[in-house]
This record gives structure tokens, sequence and C-alpha cells, in this order.
């Protein structure tokens, strides 16, 4: 299908749909078992037009499990997933199945530095929407691919700081309250799966902005953020471009900058 708003704003890049379904696209890109993957490089191929496909075996990373929605595989992170994003587990590196493991992970260590202790990233990981979709596979497309009758759980737009602007706008144009965009923190994939799939949930969700994981920003371009709705909210959105600031002249001077 195509988007009212991405041709609102002239994205560079198509929106991506997050899609949880049993079968298999045929000539989806796929991360190999057992092999390391990001999942914010899958997310980028498909705005660039690509497929791509994840199940319980090839989600890339483990937190690449958690984020998309593969349960929680957290629990079979060496060392502890608390010591790896705060202060590090010396004590975990220096015995001998720790040497190996932090040969490949050298912030096990000294840790990422994205909490101020274990405690207090075990209580966000602990506060997590973790859950375990119903479906075997997870995959991303963009949103023009999507076949008809094929509803997708999420839509992530990738844009620059004037369309983020747009889209928050849009995203409280046609409701009561003026809250309806969060900026959590998060790993990149936690903020395009399982923080808008639970959103998803709500009678008013809210749309997620995301990739402020410091781990992934070297993956995107500098300029780039991400933009996530539910479906129910991405409906909602696109009904009411017609209407909107997104055809009047101080938008229009905006994108004008952007050509």
């Amino acid at each position: 299908m195509e988007s009212n708003i991405a041709q609102a704003i002239q994205m560079k890049y198509f929106p991506v749909a997050v899609v949880l379904t049993d079968e298999r696209p045929e000539g989806a890109l796929q991360f190999q078992e057992g092999k390391w993957g990001c999942v914010i490089a899958m997310l980028n191929a498909a705005a660039k037009g690509k497929t791509a496909v994840f199940n319980r075996k090839t989600f890339g990373c483990l937190g690449g499990g958690v984020g998309l929605g593969f349960g929680n595989v957290y629990q079979n992170f060496p060392g502890g997933i608390e010591h790896f994003l705060s202060t590090g587990n010396e004590d975990f590196c220096n015995t001998e199945f720790g040497k190996s493991i932090a040969q490949k992970m050298p912030h096990l260590q000294h840790g990422e530095g994205y909490k101020k202790s274990p405690e207090i990233a075990k209580k966000f990981v602990d506060d997590l929407p973790i859950i375990d979709v119903p479906t075997e596979y997870i995959v991303f497309k963009p949103l023009e691919k999507l076949a008809e009758g094929e509803p997708p759980k999420v839509v992530i737009f990738l844009v620059n700081p004037d369309q983020l602007s747009a889209l928050v706008v849009l995203a409280n144009y046609p409701r009561e309250t003026n809250d309806n965009v969060t900026v959590p923190f998060g790993a990149g994939c936690q903020s395009i799966g399982i923080i808008p799939y639970k959103e998803s949930e709500s009678e008013f969700p809210k749309a997620t902005i995301g990739l402020i994981d410091i781990t992934v920003r070297a993956k995107c371009d500098k300029d780039i953020l991400s933009f996530a709705v539910p479906h129910k909210m991405f409906l909602e959105m696109e009904s009411n471009v017609k209407g909107s600031f997104l055809e009047k002249q101080e938008w229009i001077k905006v994108l004008e900058r952007n050509k």
C-alpha cells in the first residue's frame, strides 16, 4: 500500500511494515543460524526496498531476539545482561569461559555504561515488555509490498528532524492529549519491536521514537531516527493527512529546503 504520510513528508526511504506470520517470504534476507547480525541492518535493507525475515534461530544477537519479540533470550546472556549494560563483569571475564567470550564481546568486561549500576540495569530489563510472539516468523518489508489483507503489527518511518517534527505533530493532531509520542531508553530493536507491540494493546496507542541507541547509531545515517507506530495508530495518522498542516504553507516551506 502507498502511504499518504510518506508522500506528504517526502520520505527518502520506504516506510517499513513489521509483519508477524507463519509463512516465510521467498527471497527474503535472513541471518544465518548461529551467526551474529544486527536487526537494524535488516531494517535499513527493508527501508531501501528489500524484505527481511527472522525466526527463533536467526534473530542475529540476543538483544535482537528480545527486541523482535522471541522471548526472554537475555536469560542466556553470558555474564549477565545487567552487567553488560552497566559496569561490566570482570569476575566472569577472568574465568576461562569468560575470557573466550570477552574476546568477541569486549564490552563484557567493563560494560557499555548505558546504566549506572547493574541493579538499575536489571530494573530496566525487568520492566521491558518482553513477549514471545505467537508466529514462527517476523518479517520486515516495505509498506508498499504488503499484500491485501496482510495487516502489519507496526509501521516504521526512518526520518530526518524535519520529517520527525511532522510525524510528532500529526500523531497529536486528532487527540485531546498531547503526549502521544514517547522516546524511551532502549535498544534500537526494542524501539521498533516490543515497545510499539506493547503500545498496540492500548486503546490510544503512542508512537515510539527510536534509534537513540548509541550502539546502533553508526549503522544509521547521522540525521535519521525511527518513528514506530502500531497499525491502528498508523491508520489514524494516515486518515488525518488531508486537511492538516501537511497541506499548508508552513510545512511546504519546510519541504522546500529539503529538496
